[in-house]
This record gives structure tokens, sequence and C-alpha cells, in this order.
């Protein structure tokens, strides 16, 4: 991870550590860097999430790019798989989203995709970093007619709604469906997709006000959605977060099923479809231990990468693997989406169900998740606080502690000032218990 750019872009609290003299500079060199490589201008799209500083950075970006002779094509509030998807099929030199994600909503972020709608490289974002804190060359502006322009592009994500509806392959007629949107990106596409397909949609979290998103809602917060499940004797409910690329389920009787579930569902059903390669699934190293004995039992392997949907889409792409995730519910299909996309996951799941005739419970049979206990401790330099010699004391005794019952794994977010620590074994209280003695450290 470089000064700025983490694992999931350059993501801070907005005006503190991401300003928009940040999203200014990072057009104006995205502007010219793509577009010195071409004949013609660059062609950049932008999409945003319902932050009220999500505008702020729109058109902060938007004026860099146009100032160095590229061109921005808006699409508004979207999704980030949104972004994806009309950067490759509309052939667009680079697509960017400004979202923090799950994070509450005065933080926000900037990611970047490359024109094969993934990760944009370390390489670029070194030179970004570098063109940041003046250690460049200066950038001339564009004069006269190599000025860029602006334009409104609303079309890219009509398209995109297209073609979600268009991966259903059957019809949801009849079937009562909660989806609690997080007051953010899926706010006014998830709905219209499930109600194409003709289900019976309760929605909730639909109404972004620029400070609400991920407020008591969304991925990380479903209990909303697991009460408008149960009150309303709803078939099935999705919860997705910020940006729209993650998706949690809530099963019929208002159990939570998260990634790990839905990649041991899809595990399933593509492997009997013949689409999964080796019988693989790439997971991470979060991924609960009950998911690697239930695919055990399944004769399905996985392959485990370091935390973050860019690892696991990095190596799908050099194995070639279909079914890939992470237990906070990013969930990629390769064969339709370079990214993590919500409503994607939750049409596979609606597919999977009418297929099988099951409920959402009757899918997770064979699935005993192991207690874990995950625990976010906030620090000033994650790097340092992991060197600390009381942490690796008190890890390596809980480790002999466990043995081959359990796991502890701590590492820093990608994305937020936090360690976070995660400790797994056969007792939920014990998980707990381990887990709080290890924050002991960071006292």
């Amino acid at each position: 991870m470089g000064k700025y750019f983490g694992t999931d872009g350059f993501r801070g609290r907005a005006n503190v550590d991401i300003t928009a003299e940040h999203a200014f500079k990072i057009g104006r060199f995205l502007g010219w860097y793509l577009t010195k490589h071409k004949e013609e201008r660059a062609r950049i799209v932008i999409g945003k999430d319902t932050r009220r500083s999500s505008y702020m950075l729109e058109y902060a970006l938007s004026a860099g790019i146009t100032a160095s002779g590229a061109d921005a094509y808006l699409l508004h509030v979207t999704t980030t798989p949104s972004v994806a998807y009309v950067t490759v099929t509309d052939g667009f030199d680079c697509g960017i989203m400004i979202s923090a994600s799950h994070n509450p909503f005065y933080d926000n972020g900037i990611k970047l995709l490359n024109s094969k709608g993934e990760k944009e490289t370390d390489e670029l974002l070194d030179m970004i970093e570098a063109y940041l804190d003046g250690k460049a060359d200066p950038i001339p502006f564009a004069i006269d007619t190599a000025i860029g322009r602006t334009f409104d592009y609303f079309e890219g994500r009509n398209r995109y709604v297209a073609y979600l509806i268009s991966t259903a392959t059957e019809c949801f007629k009849n079937i009562k469906v909660g989806l609690d949107c997080s007051n953010g990106s899926t706010w006014n596409i998830a709905k219209n997709v499930f109600d194409a397909l003709g289900a019976k949609t309760f929605v909730i979290s639909a109404e972004p006000d620029g400070t609400n998103i991920n407020r008591s809602c969304g991925s990380v917060q479903p209990q909303n959605l697991q009460k408008l499940v149960l009150e309303n004797g709803l078939d099935i409910g999705f919860s997705f977060d910020g940006d729209g690329d993650r998706c949690i389920c809530v099963d019929e009787k208002g159990n939570i099923v998260d990634g790990d579930g839905i990649l041991y569902i899809c595990g399933k059903y593509f492997k009997d479809k013949g689409m999964l390669k080796n019988d693989t699934v790439v997971t991470t190293v979060m991924s609960n231990f009950g998911l690697y004995k239930a695919f055990e039992s399944e004769g399905i392997k996985a392959e485990k990468t370091a935390v973050g949907d860019r690892f696991v889409h990095e190596c799908m792409r050099e194995k070639g693997y279909f079914l890939g995730g992470e237990q906070s519910g990013h969930i990629i299909f390769s064969k339709y989406a370079t990214t993590g996309d919500g409503i994607l996951t939750a049409l596979m799941i609606m597919e999977i169900m009418l297929k099988r005739k099951k409920t959402l419970s009757e899918l997770m049979q064979g699935f005993e998740r192991y207690p874990q206990y995950l625990l976010n401790v906030a620090v000033k330099d994650k790097k340092e606080a992991l060197k600390s010699e009381k942490l690796l004391s008190l890890k390596s005794k809980t480790e002999n502690e466990l043995g081959e019952n359990g796991r502890v794994l701590i590492r820093e977010s990608g994305t937020e000032p936090v360690i976070r620590i995660m400790v797994e074994c056969e007792s939920q209280e014990k998980c707990e218990t381990l887990c709080k003695s290890l924050a002991t450290a960071f006292e």
C-alpha cells in the first residue's frame, strides 16, 4: 500500500485526508497521462455514491481531467460495478468511482479502474502519488480546442441496469424480496432490477440525504433487514453496502448468510454445472473454517488470498477461476463481472433458489460455521502497531492455547486506520475473550 492509495483506493475523511485539491490533481494526472498515450483525447467515466462530499470530488476530478485535455463522462450516483461495466463495454480509458464503500458518510474515497474494469496497477498509482507530493514534473494545461469537455452519461448506467436484468433466466413472480440499499448507490437501481423481473419488493434505507449512507443499515448492519424479512414474511432479503459491490443475505427465517455462505451455495451449484475450473473457489484468509469443511465434503477446493477483493480478482484472472469472494460479501463471478457486484450476487442467489426449488435456509444445509469474533482497534500508525512486542507475545500465547482447534488473524485494514483482530475457535465466548485479550496490547 502507498501513502494515499490502499487496497481499495484513496480513502479518508473528506476535506481532511482527501480533499478537492487531491481530486483535481488526480484528474490532472490521469487526463494528461492517458491522453499522451493516445492519438486522440482520453475518455474517463466517473461514478459516485450518495455522500455529500461526493459531489465536491466529482466536480474537482472532472475539472482536472478536462484541464489536461481529456473528456469526463458523468454517470452520477451509481455503483462501483456499474462503473467497471461501463468502462469495459463503452471503451473508456479509465473508470473512477467516488466512494468510501461501507465507511461513515464523513469519509470518502477515489477508486481507479483501468480500461479492463480492473483495479489500476501499482505502477500507475505510484506515479500519481509522486505527482500529488510534488515529486514529478509539472503537467501542462490544455489550451484552445485541446481543452476537454464534460458530458452527462446517464445512458451508461441504464445499460448496466439492462445488463443485470439480462443475466436472469428465471422470473421472480410471487417472490417476496427485501432490499436494504444502505442509503447508498443501489437506492435507485436495485428495486428497478427486481421489479422488472417480477419480484414483489420491500425496500428500506433507500432515502439518501448525503449523511445517512451506511447509518445503522446496509451489509455491515443488516439487523433492520432481518426485522423486515420476519415481520413481512419475506422469502429472502439482500443488503448492500454504500457503493453496491457487497451483498449479505437474510434467509426466510431471519438468519444472516454472509459472503462465506454465498460462496458455499454458489460453489456447489456451479460445480454441478461444471463451471468451476479444477473444482476450485477463491477465498481470502478471513473465510470461516466451516466453509472449508463444507467445501471438502462437496469435493470443492479453495485457494486462499490476502484480504481484499483486488487480490481475489487477481488470483481468479491469473488462474482462470470462475468464482471467488470474501466473507464481507464481495463476490466475483468472472464470467459476468470484473469486480464484486452486490445486485448481481443477489440475482445469482435468486437463480439458484428457483432452479433448485429450495429456500435459502435449505441451500445452507451442510455448512456449519465455526464461532468467530472480529474486533477493530483504532491506532495512529498501523505498521508500528503490528510490531508491538506485547502483541506478538500475546498472539503466540493465544495460538499455543488454541493449537489445531482454532486460529488468530491480526492485520491492518486497507481502508481504515484500524487493526483488525480475528479469533476463531470452538466457542463464541472463548473467541470473544481471547480477542479482547489481544486488543489490550494496543492500550
